[in-house]
């Protein structure tokens, strides 16, 4: 029993700190967006044909722009910090993949007794494997939004595996005082319209990437002007007034049916939080012309969101307990 008890705290503790480091990567793989440094290394899985890239155009041959050429086309000047922010994602990507590796060898003692925890971490690190050689292709695509949405996606079916894993890992139950049956339709339809927002915000991300382009950098606080009438946004921003009037009432919910101080209504309240914080945000991207930093936090507190959601859904589905009164 005291093995036991050491395997489930050690595979606990591991799998959460997995879960907040891949939301790191999110919130990296957002300032890489950002600040426009996608294509900072414009090969893969090396960077300009180095292990280590270089910090000097020196470094570079003459035709380095030919010579890396993506897609037929000559990339950018470089740019030493565009090129070693992508770099230390990628660094950051292979120190996920370990932790997740690590996650799988401490889920080893699962295999007798609860097999789906340890299959699923498997699932998981093989799911890392995939979205590096997604990242390859996103390279390849020279940055093409529906493969970036496709990156990000998998990211949040990562995180989405993990908390189920880590969940379920443990034996516990909360318990639900009176029935409701509206309870999951509505949990399913707020993880529906937190999928849609998720896609949508990579395409509003594009309006704004190709208005960068157009207008350049010092035009920065007229960008908003040129995407807020586009549908997309607007989209967008319904569906975000959607989601915090879904998981308001989701609150209420909690609040008849859960003990407040029930894992179930803390993620509750912490989501409604979240929301508001990252309406926030949005308001200051479109007021302040898009500050690099504030774009990486609205993405990564989307995905923070994202995945509370998850674990709300997991909780409901798998650890609820009814009572009879």
């Amino acid at each position: 029993m005291l093995e036991t008890k050491k395997y489930e705290i050690r595979f606990r503790r591991f799998g959460i700190a997995t879960i907040i480091a891949v939301f790191f990567l999110i919130f990296v793989g957002g300032l890489v967006r950002s600040t426009g440094s996608g294509m900072g290394c414009p090969d893969w899985p090396k960077c300009f044909g180095q292990y280590v890239p270089p910090t000097n155009i020196n470094q570079l041959p003459v035709d380095y722009k030919t010579k890396f050429a993506v897609q037929g086309k000559q990339i950018a000047d470089f740019d030493v910090y565009k090129t070693w922010i992508e770099y230390l994602n990628r660094l950051v990507g292979v120190v996920i993949g370990l932790f997740i590796l690590l996650t799988v060898v401490f889920a080893f003692p699962y295999l007798k007794s609860n097999p789906k925890i340890f299959w699923l971490s498997f699932v998981a690190f093989i799911l890392v494997g995939f979205q590096g050689w997604i990242g390859s292709k996103v390279v390849a695509s020279d940055l093409a939004t529906w493969m970036i949405t496709i990156h990000m996606l998998i990211a949040l079916l990562i995180v989405a595996l993990l908390i189920f894993t880590v969940t379920n890992s443990q034996e516990f139950s909360i318990v639900q005082y009176k029935s409701d049956s509206s309870l999951k339709l509505f949990i399913i339809i707020a993880l529906i319209i937190s999928l849609i927002q998720i896609v949508s915000g990579t395409q509003v991300r594009e309006k704004v990437d190709h208005v960068a382009n157009l207008l350049g950098e010092q035009y920065r606080t007229q960008w908003p002007k040129f995407f807020m009438e586009e549908l997309i946004f607007k989209l967008h921003r319904s569906w975000s007034i959607l989601s915090l009037l879904i998981s308001t009432l989701l609150l209420f919910k909690y609040r008849s049916l859960f003990e407040r101080s029930s894992l179930i209504y803390k993620c509750g309240l912490g989501i409604i939080l979240l929301l508001c914080s990252q309406a926030l945000s949005g308001s200051i991207l479109v007021n302040l012309g898009f500050p690099k930093q504030v774009t990486s936090i609205h993405l990564t507190v989307g995905s923070i969101i994202a995945g509370l959601q998850i674990l709300v859904a997991i909780l409901i589905f798998n650890k609820t307990k009814q009572i009879t009164e």
